[in-house]
């Protein structure tokens, strides 16, 4: 990550006209990483939509006071208007366990992390808010707490109570779904069957339409092994698992094609045939996906109840305090969930 931001002297913009949604909530995540300080340069941009920071006010002033930025702080008050200029950063308070240093994980505040994003998911299940956006937490911090945590996307699918997300990156028009998400590499083939690949490809083909407009969608599905297997002799989960799911899909009018060989599905001629390309675990896809567009990439989850969106990169922890963070790939997820909380009937919610 680069890309210094320096926020001195900034003119404030005049306030935009937001549209008509509730706010969008935006998690600080990690408190000693660099979500605090994404937060804030966020707030220094001009907003289309009103946004609601979900932190520790006093972490956001020391973190401004520390990088030289001026950022007013607003109570959040629901039902209040929220300010969408430059300079100003609307701030639902949920305070510390323990204070919090740039850069030192504390395994004391790893229930204030978590409880960041239950009240913000809380939030957006019973409308309060349109959408949730969030900063990077740091996993491994959670796990020290004791606390089961494999990821965002597994947490807020169990809050919401939503059994099959899917999640998806994106940068530019290159879109990349994943058959599984946070797994050990030796667990992926157990963890893969054919009902679940059905589902995983429904969703991606209906939310690919709802969220992003696209009528047909047309969906590439990567193979396992190398070579898609080599017709069985480099392994036979594409012909017991993936190819029965492929069929399936197409069944039901999903656009699909594969199993494909995975270090030929990214070529730029495949992909300009398809609207998103689906890959078996976590590292067969997103190194592509973060070559061509790391720092602007946003991570969207599908299958959820809720429009969410997150950055495509971690806490940072050598980059914290420094504001030298890039800010890109936050603006660009608060960007595309006030996007899609504009254009999507939002469905049935009902309480956690």
């Amino acid at each position: 990550m680069a890309a210094a931001h320096s926020r001195r002297g900034l003119r404030r913009a005049a306030p935009l006209i937001a549209p008509s949604i509730a706010p969008i909530a935006l998690s600080a995540g990690e408190p000693a990483g660099i979500g605090p300080e994404l937060c804030l340069a966020a707030a220094q941009q001009p907003r289309n939509w009103p946004l609601v920071c979900v932190a520790d006010r006093v972490l956001l002033a020391q973190r401004a006071q520390r990088l030289h930025w001026t950022v007013g702080l607003q109570d959040y008050t629901p039902g209040l208007p929220i300010a969408c200029e430059a300079g100003q950063l609307c701030v639902l308070h949920q305070p510390l366990a323990a204070s919090s240093v740039p850069g030192q994980l504390d395994a004391a505040n790893a229930h204030y992390v978590l409880g960041l994003i239950d009240r913000a998911v809380d939030g957006c299940m019973r409308g309060e808010f349109s959408a949730l956006v969030t900063a990077p937490v740091q996993k491994s911090l959670l796990s020290d707490a004791g606390v089961a945590f494999s990821g965002h996307t597994e947490y807020i699918a169990l809050r919401t109570r939503s059994p099959h997300p899917v999640m998806l990156l994106t940068a530019g028009t290159l879109r990349v779904a994943l058959a599984t998400t946070h797994l050990a590499l030796r667990e992926v083939s157990s963890a893969l069957n054919t009902p679940d690949l059905l589902a995983t490809l429904l969703i991606l083909a209906g939310d690919l339409h709802r969220f992003f407009g696209i009528e047909q969608p047309r969906i590439a599905v990567c193979g396992l092994n190398p070579h898609a297997g080599e017709a069985g002799h480099l392994g036979d989960e594409e012909l017991r698992i993936i190819a029965p799911a492929i069929r399936q899909a197409r069944a039901r009018g999903v656009r699909v094609e594969g199993p494909l060989p995975a270090d030929t599905a990214f070529v730029p001629r495949q992909l300009a045939t398809c609207d998103a390309v689906l890959a078996m675990y976590h590292d067969q896809g997103l190194p592509v996906l973060k070559a061509l567009g790391f720092g602007q990439a946003v991570n969207v989850t599908l299958g959820l109840p809720i429009v969410r969106t997150s950055v495509d990169h971690g806490t940072a922890l050598d980059l914290a305090g420094t504001g030298r963070a890039d800010s890109g790939s936050l603006l660009a997820a608060i960007a595309m969930a006030g996007h899609i909380a504009t254009v999507v009937q939002p469905r049935e919610r009902t309480g956690p």
